[in-house]
């Protein structure tokens, strides 16, 4: 047996990997997350030329990163090889550009109101795979969730859109199901997960986009995309989900339901209605209520050994 002793956590380290430190990092990838909209409002590209970019800044930003906190290189990338690491790249190409694509096609918030289902997608697979219950207090914050979904998609649907919806609902199946699959397979390197659905997705944007380099400006926006919203609020997200249920996980990304939205209405006047607003706000009050009364509740066991 060795006698090199293992290296004790942090404060810090010890305090995120709890269930309210699961809650804090997914807050924090949800709110970078939803500026994604209003950058790809901003670098004014086609959506191809943005997967391509974006992705390639987001590896650049998380292989350096991955070097320095990697613990067992060889181990990571045998498991991403393995069927299961290639499936979570697989989601996450998906999920990334289905997502730049729904962006393009319509509104941020008819993509933020349909990619609202994802927290019941994914407690629905949760049910189905993990076995993971329902409990009555987040069926009900569901319900009112669900409220301000209906008002919202009632204010925000029109046959224009129907490609940008499409769009959006792959979405949210590749991201539950990432969810679902990091749940149960907490080996995955969840930092060498995103550095290889990043390079992946450039792989697939590159025969698509236009010949010649993008402008400066479309540089910088797209760099500011893939490192923010690509690369850390993905590693962000995808860590705190391994603490809290697959469909809290989802829940608590419903704030990107508001708070996209109003990125690019403050900085582009895109239009939000005043049904939108009221279904937000239901939204809002929706995932209050749940953590209000769930967050300060028993903490899950770390999973991670």
């Amino acid at each position: 047996m060795s006698n090199v002793q293992a290296r004790p956590h942090s404060p810090v380290s010890a305090l995120l990997q709890t269930r309210s430190g699961g809650f804090a990092l997914v807050l924090a990838g949800t709110v970078l997350w939803s500026t994604a909209g209003f950058f790809v409002r901003l670098a004014e590209m086609d959506s191809w030329s943005i997967v391509l970019w974006r992705s390639l800044f987001a590896a650049v930003a998380l292989a350096p990163f991955w070097l320095l906190t990697s613990r067992n290189r060889i181990g990571a990338l045998r498991l991403l090889a393995s069927p299961i690491g290639m499936l979570a790249v697989f989601l996450g190409v998906a999920g990334n550009v289905t997502y730049i694509a729904a962006l393009q096609l319509t509104s941020v918030a008819t993509v933020m109101t349909v990619g609202a289902v994802l927290p019941f997608v994914a407690a629905a697979m949760a049910f189905v795979a993990l076995r993971e219950p329902l409990s009555l207090r987040f069926v009900g914050a569901a319900a009112l969730a669900s409220l301000g979904i209906v008002i919202t998609a009632g204010a925000s649907m029109s046959p224009s859109d129907l490609a940008g919806i499409g769009m959006t609902f792959l979405m949210v199946l590749s991201w539950a199901g990432l969810l679902v699959l990091v749940r149960k397979h907490p080996a995955l390197d969840l930092t060498l997960v995103s550095l290889a659905s990043a390079l992946a997705a450039a792989l697939v944007a590159l025969p698509m986009v236009p010949a010649g380099l993008p402008s400066a400006h479309g540089l910088l926006v797209c760099a500011l995309l893939g490192v923010l919203t690509s690369g850390l609020a993905n590693v962000l997200s995808l860590m705190g989900g391994r603490y809290i249920r697959s469909g809290e996980a989802g829940f608590m990304m419903l704030i990107d339901v508001v708070l996209s939205p109003l990125w690019v209405w403050l900085a582009f006047a895109e239009s939000v209605s005043a049904a939108q607003l009221v279904g937000g706000a239901l939204v809002i009050a929706a995932v209050a209520f749940y953590l209000i009364s769930d967050v300060s509740r028993r903490p899950a066991p770390c999973p991670i050994p």
